[in-house]
């Protein structure tokens, strides 16, 4: 047992604590008696407690207690070692000492505790593949395990591993170590020797022109000598496929061909070998953009065909033409196109998925987005609360309008247990949002159906929208399937209803049978004024049937086999119901002062016939607006893309004289010019360094700060953290998956960049042998050895365990202690005559005399007074 201390600086304040106390003690009259000798020596004390007290210190009580933690890589490159893994440890446990803990745990790219830290019986549980197994990060795992460790006893790290790190550098760590309590042991873990074969690089030019000659180079690395297919794909179009043979290392294939398409190319390398060892490092990504002609994207109906192509100037840009329900499902659909044109097209046709892969493709890559009115947009479309309304400079829910119809809704649902999963979910959320556009008072009911009737909300005044909206969500799945006598009942409370618009909205994604009188009940209603809409849910629904049910009813049937255009069907049921949209009066617009519009007008605006009423957003810039001040050109940025909203339609039936101007062609040129993104001439360089991180980089070197997005195919933003390495250069460090993600990024300038980026398959699917140098070196730094016998993980170690008991707060006990006693002799004068006899008896007779003569003198000069 000995005494130390971790903050010995403190004791330089003994030097003028010293002096001071010399000087005191000089000064002092009471310096030569013994109440003064006494005091001096506490208060010296008091001060020495404390100053020593500040240094921390603390018992070292001996312990001969050892930590073994045993830290085991389990990740893909070494998955099949680590049953040899275990067995090496369970060799290495029959050496275990008395004295020895033993803990056991696993990394790949996390960490994770098989057994927790304990001197008792270790056995080795049943491993279960690690999360993140496809990375490896050696250097997290070590200083976990580490921190795991107690305190100041002897630790010993032994870590089973290939040594193949994908994340992190475990050298800047190992100085942690050196000199330490912890040593690190190594054992190499060698992968099984399966046969496989590999994509190591795929390559294509980074931008081509039309036409021009492309050189698509492949390596393929190979263990044995072995034949196979290789196929690539060009924007998911095969263009190449032959059989190909490899020897044993390294492989190169080459291909020249024609760069066709338009925009940015996604080229993709497959393989196909038989037996192979890892399918994941079969697959790889590559990008080339294509230098052309701004391209716009033109979204119509097979039931409204739109003029606008024929309209644009397509010598100065490529124009196409695609049908809503033909949208792209995935974002590099969208990312060759500069703008893109909704011509009176309606939500249910669209779906959400799609609306959200291009709110992406607006808001993190510039995209130009604009909606065209008709009587199926907007509002009409079904587009409230829908991701398009948010990138849309206006709201379609109309607010402040008066001489609204009264009216009556009644939504049936199919509650059965085939609704289960995602098709219950969608329904209630759409039905509750079909509530959010009914006004106060409006009569509303909600009955869901399976083999009864469930009358969840009846028909009656909707008071609580909140309250409605909650009861529908509860809705669980279940039962068979009923259809009609929930209609019907929705029929006979209805009827007699004194409202001006009463609806019915069938949701369903089964089959029943009708009873004789169901075309009676129809008939009755329709003559009652109440008609019904139905919505086949999916592909097993009575389409014929559910159609034939609309057609009697007076209402519209929608084949929902995409299920996300719930939504948007029936906010587009209701806005027909609940508001008058159609502003058919002839009028004039008013222009505002945004130039690249009004200079289109300079002679003059022509009359126009019809409008959807929709409500400008708080910072949006109305362009041109209707003498009832409703927005009918409206603009705003939404990220990084600019959208703009045209109430009126493009045909003529509703823009009227404006479509027969002479000058209509240039207000579309105008619109689209107006859309497309402002790009710099000079792209940033993106590359990439190591597994998920990439370096983004300004090549001009103008920027100061970068904004980077980075989405993938599915329009959804990819998790990322960003590190500031200069100005105009950043590092990206993703969570992804290997596949095809895009970059946006945009600078202090306003420039605006978007590139595709291949994100690879972990080098842990790499074919490489261990990295017996690093293993090495971690041992020697940290003054561990490198094993290959299991007995010697639990050799004596070289540091000996202690408990630190600190004793800083038993100082400063003693010195209040001291400092108390101190006060109390000062102020109260106990021990008082001891000191004073003792202080007699020193002095000598002359010196007695003298003193009582003083008194005395003292004492007659006090009775004169």
């Amino acid at each position: 047992m000995d005494i130390r201390i971790d903050e010995p600086l403190w004791l330089l304040l003994l030097i003028p604590i010293a002096l001071y106390m010399a000087y005191t003690w000089k000064a002092s009259k009471m310096r030569f008696s013994g109440k003064g000798i006494i005091l001096y020596v506490l208060r010296s004390l008091t001060i020495f407690c404390i100053i020593f007290a500040l240094t921390f210190p603390y018992v070292s009580l001996p312990d001969d207690e050892e930590q073994i933690l045993f830290v085991v890589d389990r990740s893909v490159s070494i998955e099949d070692a680590g049953r040899m893994a275990d067995e090496w440890i369970t060799d290495s446990l029959k050496a275990r000492q008395k004295n020895q803990s033993v803990g056991i745990y696993s990394f790949g790219g996390t960490f994770r505790t098989d057994r927790q830290l304990t001197d008792g019986e270790v056995k080795i549980p049943t491993m279960e593949p690690i999360e993140s197994r496809s990375s490896t990060n050696i250097a997290n795992a070590l200083d976990l395990s580490a921190a795991v460790a107690k305190a100041n006893l002897a630790t010993r790290i032994v870590l089973l591993s290939d040594g193949l790190e994908t994340e992190g550098a475990v050298e800047e760590l190992l100085p942690k170590f050196e000199n330490s309590r912890v040593q690190i042991d190594t054992v190499i873990l060698e992968k099984s020797n399966r046969a496989d074969a590999s994509i190591s690089l795929f390559e294509t030019p980074r931008t081509a022109y039309e036409g021009e000659k492309q050189l698509l180079r492949v390596e393929v690395e190979s263990s044995t000598k072995t034949a196979g297919q290789l196929l690539i794909y060009r924007n998911d179009v095969e263009i190449i496929n032959e059989p190909v043979s490899f020897d044993a290392g390294g492989n190169v294939f080459s291909y020249h061909v024609e760069a066709s398409g338009s925009g940015l190319l996604k080229y993709e390398a497959k393989l196909i070998v038989p037996d192979d060892g890892f399918l994941e490092n079969n697959r790889m990504l590559s990008i080339t953009m294509l230098e052309q002609s701004p391209r716009v994207l033109v979204v119509q109906t097979e039931r409204n065909p739109s003029i606008i192509p024929s309209l644009l100037d397509q010598n100065a840009m490529d124009v196409d033409v695609v049908n809503a329900g033909n949208l792209p499902e995935n974002l590099s659909g969208y990312m060759g196109y500069g703008a893109i044109i909704f011509d009176n097209v309606p939500g249910h046709q669209v779906g959400e998925h799609k609306m959200t892969v291009i709110e992406q493709a607006v808001k993190s890559f510039g995209t130009g987005f604009m909606m065209v009115g008709g009587d199926e947009s907007f509002g009409l479309g079904g587009y409230f609360k829908s991701p398009i309304e948010r990138l849309l400079p206006v709201e379609m829910e109309v607010k402040g309008k008066e001489q609204l119809p009264s009216l009556g809704l009644v939504i049936t649902m199919d509650r059965s247990g085939s609704m289960s999963g995602s098709k219950i979910v969608i329904a209630r959320e759409a039905a509750a949002r079909a509530v959010e556009l009914l006004r106060e008072d409006d009569t509303f009911g909600f009955t869901a159906f399976d083999h009864e009737i469930w009358e969840v909300i009846p028909v009656g005044p909707l008071q609580d929208k909140q309250d409605a909206m909650d009861q529908i969500l509860s809705v669980p799945a279940a039962g068979g399937t009923d259809i009609f006598p929930s209609v019907a009942k929705a029929y006979e409370d209805l009827s007699d209803l004194k409202l001006q618009r009463k609806h019915i909205i069938l949701l369903t994604d089964g089959q029943s049978e009708m009873p004789p009188s169901y075309e009676e009940i129809i008939g009755e209603g329709k003559n009652a004024n109440v008609t019904l809409s139905t919505v086949a849910i999916g592909t097993d629904a009575d389409g014929v049937l559910l159609e034939e049910l609309a057609e009697l009813g007076g209402g519209r049937f929608y084949d929902a086999v995409d299920e996300s255009t719930i939504p948007a069907i029936l906010t587009r049921e209701t806005s027909m119901l609940t508001r008058t949209y159609i502003e058919d009066d002839p009028y004039y617009v008013t222009f505002s002062n945004v130039p690249e519009w009004t200079s289109v007008f300079s002679g003059g605006v022509p009359q126009m016939n019809a409008y959807i009423a929709t409500t400008p957003k708080g910072s949006a810039t109305i362009v041109a607006e209707s003498p009832k001040e409703d927005p009918v050109i409206a603009e705003w940025m939404y990220g990084l893309g600019r959208t703009v909203a045209f109430t009126s339609d493009s045909t003529g039936k509703w823009s009227g004289d404006l479509a027969r101007w002479e000058g209509y062609p240039d207000f579309w040129n105008a619109a689209v010019s107006r859309l497309l993104p402002k790009y710099d001439e000079v792209p940033y360089l993106i590359k990439h360094e190591r597994g998920g991180t990439y370096t983004v980089t300004d090549s001009s070197r103008k920027a100061a700060f970068l904004d980077i997005a980075v989405i993938d195919e599915k329009g959804q933003e990819v998790p990322f953290q960003s590190e500031p390495l200069a100005p105009g250069k950043v590092r990206v460090t993703l969570d992804a998956e290997p596949g095809l993600v895009f970059f946006g990024v945009s600078d202090d300038k306003g420039g605006l960049f978007e590139a595709g980026v291949s994100v690879p398959y972990s080098e842990e699917y790499k074919p490489s042998e261990p990295n017996t140098t690093l293993m090495e070196k971690i041992s020697e730094r940290t003054g561990g050895e490198h094993l290959e016998e299991p007995e010697k993980a639990f050799r004596p170690h070289p540091y000996k365990s202690g408990n630190r008991m600190p004793i800083a707060n038993w100082l400063i006990m003693t010195a209040m202690i001291l400092f108390f006693i101190d006060i109390t002799l000062r102020r109260f004068g106990m021990f008082a005559g001891l000191f004073d006899r003792k202080d007699k008896a020193e002095k000598t007779p002359d010196e007695q005399v003298k003193q009582e003569d003083h008194v005395s003198e003292l004492l007659k000069a006090k009775r004169k007074r």
